[in-house]
């Protein structure tokens, strides 16, 4: 208070306000739902741990974090490298790269619900169907995309790929940007080519970079709703439900209005999770920086 620290605290007191009422607030309401059986509709009462025993005890969450842990595994295995060889490729462009940058950043300007209209419209399970067509092409017969139980997920990663991979194109070559020059100088005349100089200049320029992106697409992942949701329902077979879309279902297609109870505990669990992992990157990045 005698270093001014009053003055500050009535400036900080119209954002702290802000952040109270639609922020911290809603967080405190959701862990005392998670302790309450309600549909917010009748009287809530109190159950305790009661709702963490069921979400516990439901076969579906097995299910659900087995699917959600696979679809994080796929779109880190084929979203992940994609947009660093793409935002690499376009750095080197001499010409139309405003253009390559538009193009790539396209998708994520797209409405969601027109997206997977395309998309569906992609994913035809018909002999007519678009990629069905081109598979034909090759001679390889129609698949049933995303009314197969063994398609279902890596199709739905395929159009998630598509979405987001333009963010992260537009960091990467943003990252780029601050490579310097005379390290790529320097590693042709020591005779490297371009594979070696990605692997012993780009990349490790980019280390920091690299690894925000990949706490980020994993927590992102872990939070995969949109997709699931809009093309299947978490169906064939449950086959596409995640720890998400498990939370909508608890919320409003069980018993009337819901148990918003189950729902709010299952995210609560989510949370910790996602904590965790973020408390972990955080720790990584205070070594980095200390190093």
């Amino acid at each position: 208070m005698r270093g001014g620290g009053l003055s500050t605290l009535l400036f900080l007191l119209p954002m702290l306000f802000v952040f109270g009422i639609f922020s911290w607030s809603p967080i405190v309401q959701s862990l005392v739902m998670s302790l309450q059986k309600t549909n917010l509709l009748t009287p809530a009462t109190f159950v305790g741990l009661d709702n963490f025993a069921n979400v516990l005890a439901d076969p579906l969450l097995g299910r659900a974090v087995v699917n959600t842990l696979y679809f994080a595994g796929l779109a880190l295995v084929f979203g992940f490298p994609l947009p660093i060889l793409l935002a690499v490729l376009m750095s080197e462009v001499k010409r139309g790269k405003g253009l390559y940058s538009a193009l790539a950043y396209l998708p994520v300007v797209i409405p969601p619900v027109v997206a997977v209209l395309l998309w569906r419209f992609f994913f035809d399970a018909s002999p007519n169907g678009v990629f069905n067509s081109i598979l034909g092409w090759v001679g390889i017969p129609p698949q049933s995309w995303l009314q197969s139980a063994e398609t279902a997920m890596p199709s739905l990663v395929l159009e998630a790929t598509w979405a987001a991979a333009g963010g992260s194109i537009i960091i990467y070559l943003a990252a780029l940007l601050s490579v310097p020059p005379e390290l790529y100088d320097a590693a042709e005349v020591d005779g490297a080519t371009v594979w070696h100089k990605i692997w012993h200049v780009t990349l490790p320029q980019l280390r920091g970079v690299l690894f925000i992106m990949l706490i980020l697409q994993v927590i992102g992942t872990a939070q995969v709703f949109l997709e699931p949701y809009l093309f299947t329902g978490g169906g064939p077979n449950n086959s596409t439900i995640t720890v998400l879309l498990l939370i909508y279902k608890y919320a409003f297609q069980n018993s009337l209005g819901g148990n918003y109870g189950e729902a709010t505990a299952l995210s609560v669990m989510l949370a910790v999770v996602l904590g965790i992992l973020s408390f972990l990157y955080f720790t990584v990045t205070n070594r980095w920086s200390q190093s």
